[in-house]
């Protein structure tokens, strides 16, 4: 099956529109606060949310909204996230009735999503004076301004979007996300926005989504945390007109890959753009027992500060990633570990079989000062793989976090 990377992101797909505009939330006016999607038919949609007990009103407002597996569109501001304020449900349903009445649907078709710092009260004013405006803005052609609009402390707009064919019909999956610290996904991810005019079932988007986050989105972490705001939905205008996606097939494997292609793009584009990062990790495990083993070794390696901290300062010290495979909580024998780094400057053995190897210190560093860097742990006992990604932790982020509030 042929995927072609197009550009339109969020808009690239049949039926759908965007904007983006500055409301008044953050006080440098030069930017956008405030984003909407639209479709022009009502969707089959689905979305998955944060396991933080912690949760945004948005996400409580957008599950009760989804309950019947439809939706229209989905507006979100950025600079506040409406989080442990009092009267956040009553915010996120008014944001929903604003924008329900300027565009002339049921409110309850209407996705609602909030960024930025928690615990702060969210004005409601300046956003509802701006929604009708935004959505007069809406356009084939929005679909950088809505990135712009839901980015925090984001230094890069994160899109895609490919297209494909399912039987005789063209179709396309495009989507946004937003996200650069407080990123340790479960379930989920930061904010990501995902649209495609292909002919699914809501039950089947679900699946799609499910399956593929635990291989993508949730095999990503930048510090640790879980944010309370997490929440990828995906809106399906069915204008491309394949036979509908009732039942996992082949159909749905194709759909299932090309929504991996996007969301798996947008989780290392997340990684890079980590707070303070200079560098991307991806951890590739192989040999596995099994699927769940990989999955926990690889996550657990781009997790560790000290494996992160030693990648800033290009320190080879791979015991760091036998430490993080230890504490993983994963059944491994530790005496069958094979250790690799690789990047554009090349590829290095550091340890096999559990123990250290004679390397070029001068070869490892010139490694690992790209910007890119792969660390490869064969675990010699099994099948199974995973891939997680992960940054440096260098002290900007400290710097950045120091004073994210005030």
């Amino acid at each position: 099956m042929k995927y072609e990377e197009i550009e339109g992101s969020v808009t690239a797909a049949l039926g759908f529109k965007a904007a983006g505009v500055h409301c008044g939330i953050r006080k440098n006016r030069t930017k956008k606060d405030l984003g909407l999607i639209a479709s022009d038919v009502l969707c089959n949609a689905a979305a998955i949310y944060t396991t933080n007990k912690v949760k945004g009103a948005p996400l409580i407002v957008t599950k009760e909204h989804l309950k019947n597996g439809k939706a229209q569109a989905i507006i979100c501001n950025s600079g506040n996230a409406n989080t442990c304020n009092a009267d956040g449900v009553f915010i996120a349903t008014e944001m929903c009735k604003a924008t329900g009445k300027a565009l002339g649907i049921d409110p309850t078709d209407v996705v609602v999503a909030s960024t930025g710092v928690i615990g702060q009260p969210l004005p409601l004013e300046p956003i509802t004076n701006a929604i009708p405006g935004l959505s007069e803005k809406l356009s084939k052609e929005g679909f950088d301004d809505v990135v712009e609009a839901i980015m925090t402390t984001d230094t890069r707009k994160k899109e895609t979007a490919v297209k494909f064919n399912l039987g005789s019909k063209e179709c396309v999956i495009g989507g946004i996300a937003k996200g650069s610290g407080m990123i340790n996904p479960n379930m989920a991810t930061m904010l990501c926005f995902i649209t495609t005019d292909a002919n699914i079932s809501s039950e089947m988007l679900h699946e799609a989504l499910l399956e593929t986050a635990a291989e993508t989105f949730n095999m990503v972490s930048v510090d640790g945390d879980t944010s309370t705001n997490d929440m990828v939905v995906i809106l399906a205008s069915g204008l491309s007109k394949n036979d509908e996606i009732k039942t996992k097939g082949a159909d749905y494997e194709t759909f299932k890959e090309g929504l991996k292609i996007v969301m798996t793009y947008l989780s290392r584009e997340i990684a890079r753009d980590g707070e303070g990062a200079t560098k991307l990790i991806e951890a590739v495990v192989n040999g596995a027992p099994d699927i769940i083993t990989a999955r926990t070794v690889a996550k657990s390696v781009i997790s560790s500060s000290l494996f992160k901290a030693a990648m800033f300062g290009a320190d080879a010290n791979w015991g760091r990633v036998l430490c993080a495979i230890g504490y993983s909580g994963a059944d491994v024998d530790v005496n069958k570990i094979d250790v690799e780094f690789e990047s554009t400057g090349g590829r290095i053995l550091v340890c096999k079989n559990g123990a250290g190897v004679e390397f070029s210190e001068e070869l490892a560093r010139q490694i690992l000062v790209q910007d890119e860097i792969k660390v490869i742990i064969s675990l010699n006992d099994g099948n199974s793989s995973a891939t997680a990604w992960g940054c440096d932790l260098t002290y900007d982020y400290v710097k950045i976090n120091g004073d994210y509030r005030t």
